[in-house]
């Protein structure tokens, strides 16, 4: 393994110590996993042969601390010392496995440590608010923008508003955790005196059931109480729990009637969370209830970008198009192809392309159907006439390249949801005048000519068995 000799002198900044680290590791890694798992990762602190860094989340100590343990090891005995030790923060709620807040851990490891922590916002309590959650790096779109809208109004003026309660609802993986969080970091920044706290559902009720079983039930109500925020996520899980139920109209109606600032977030909207009490249901309408949607065709677009900026990476824009195309469920499933995605080109040190994305595109998608592409639809195409892919593009007029670019065409404009000026841009950035052209065309062969259809109706028949 390649090495460099360590300065006896403490290092003392841990931007240099870092840098040092940094400088080994490039020599022993492949360039795509330098680049792609240990450039995003930022020091914190040096101090007494301890290293502090700071990485984006629990997956990434994970897949290094699997893949190049050894190499990490090796850095820290040859930069800090044989004393040295390595901690990763980790700022995050580990999304990879539940959106619960995740306590503080300490993970012993020979040299390297691994430490996930919450970041102390207030001096007296634990606010549970996780700092990367912020209006900035949500992304707006369509399926958002009531609910982002109010939220910003929200965090500008806390229990001023008529949007008391704020109940934002919407399936999984959508941004509601990041949106009510976003709400409480912005408060915080914009009042630093104002108390405020998020924890989920089950937190809140495991909490309840501690503080009867201790007899610290006054106390319990009035921490709560004293709350100038409360954000409590998946409020669903309180359907069955009546005691909890009951407890917290009673905390809902003191929060609420002192001018509080109450968020909520659900799966469903309220009328819908049946086996929970009406009075409860009732004062859950008493604001603004907001729901959030999947993601449009441009929004995922724009999420994949952002990620993929966050972690220094560059992806081609026909790559994250094929993604966004594809992954349409949740903004989690969309983040998660795009990591594999990168782990997958890491771990065989390999560039992104658009092969490897389909193939993680059809991991993520296993047990359903994957959405038909108009670039899937041109590689069967071009498989059956056997012309190159870039032809269709091309100012081509060969007979059978020109049938097969309107084939394309049609079936790209029968199979996807892509307007016509879209389907034009895939071929060659063709008018969409070129597209009805094409399409009235073919359609007129089929229904005239019975091998053409016999060849539309093959071609068809691959495409959807492909990704079904």
């Amino acid at each position: 393994m390649k090495g460099y000799s360590n300065n006896s002198t403490e290092l003392s900044e841990p931007k240099n110590t870092w840098k040092q680290c940094l400088s080994f590791i490039k020599e022993n890694v492949p360039p795509i996993t330098y680049n792609t798992w240990f450039i995003p990762i930022k020091p914190i602190s040096y101090k007494d042969n301890i290293l502090k860094i700071q990485v984006p989340n629990s997956y990434f100590i994970e897949w290094i601390d699997e893949h190049y343990n050894t190499v990490i090891n090796t850095t820290v005995k040859q930069i800090l010392g044989e004393n040295g030790k390595l901690v990763y923060i980790v700022l995050d709620n580990d999304e990879f496995q539940n959106e619960e807040t995740i306590p503080e851990e300490v993970i012993e490891k020979p040299r390297a440590q691994i430490q996930k922590i919450q970041p102390e916002i207030r001096p007296d309590f634990e606010s549970y608010l996780i700092p990367k959650y912020k209006f900035e790096n949500f992304i707006k779109g369509e399926g958002n923008q009531l609910a982002r809208a109010a939220a910003v109004a929200i965090a500008e003026n806390s229990g001023g508003t008529s949007f008391n309660p704020f109940f934002i609802y919407g399936g999984v993986g959508l941004g509601k955790t990041h949106l009510i969080q976003a709400i409480g970091n912005k408060v915080i920044e914009k009042y630093p005196s104002k108390r405020v706290i998020y924890l989920s559902t089950e937190q809140f009720t495991v909490e309840f059931i501690d503080a009867i079983q201790s007899g610290k039930i006054s106390e319990f109500s009035s921490f709560y109480k004293s709350m100038d925020v409360l954000i409590i996520d998946d409020i669903q899980f309180l359907i069955g729990k009546e005691k909890t139920q009951d407890h917290f109209f009673h905390l809902f109606n003191t929060l609420h009637q002192a001018g509080k600032q109450i968020i909520l977030s659900s799966d469903k909207p309220p009328k819908d969370l049946k086996g929970l009490s009406e009075r409860l249901i009732s004062r859950f309408q008493w604001g603004l209830s907001a729901d959030i949607q999947a993601p449009d065709f441009e929004t995922r677009i724009a999420i994949l970008k952002n990620k993929a900026e966050s972690y220094g990476i560059f992806i081609s824009p026909e790559i994250i198009e094929y993604i966004a195309f594809n992954i349409t469920s949740n903004i989690r499933e969309l983040e998660g192809c795009l990591i594999k995605l990168l782990a997958g080109a890491s771990l065989n040190s390999q560039e992104i392309n658009l092969e490897l994305a389909r193939k993680t595109v059809k991991e993520i998608a296993t047990g359903r159907q994957v959405n038909i592409s108009i670039d899937y639809i041109t590689q069967i195409v071009c498989e059956y006439f056997e012309v190159d892919e870039n032809k269709l593009r091309e100012k081509n007029r060969k007979k059978e390249v020109v049938l097969a670019r309107q084939i394309a065409m049609f079936l790209s404009k029968k199979l996807t949801k892509s307007s016509l000026k879209t389907i034009g841009l895939h071929f060659g950035g063709r008018d969409h005048s070129t597209v009805i052209h094409a399409y009235n065309n073919i359609d007129q062969m089929v229904s005239d000519d019975n091998s053409t259809k016999d060849i539309v109706d093959s071609i068809r028949n691959k495409i959807e068995l492909g990704v079904s």
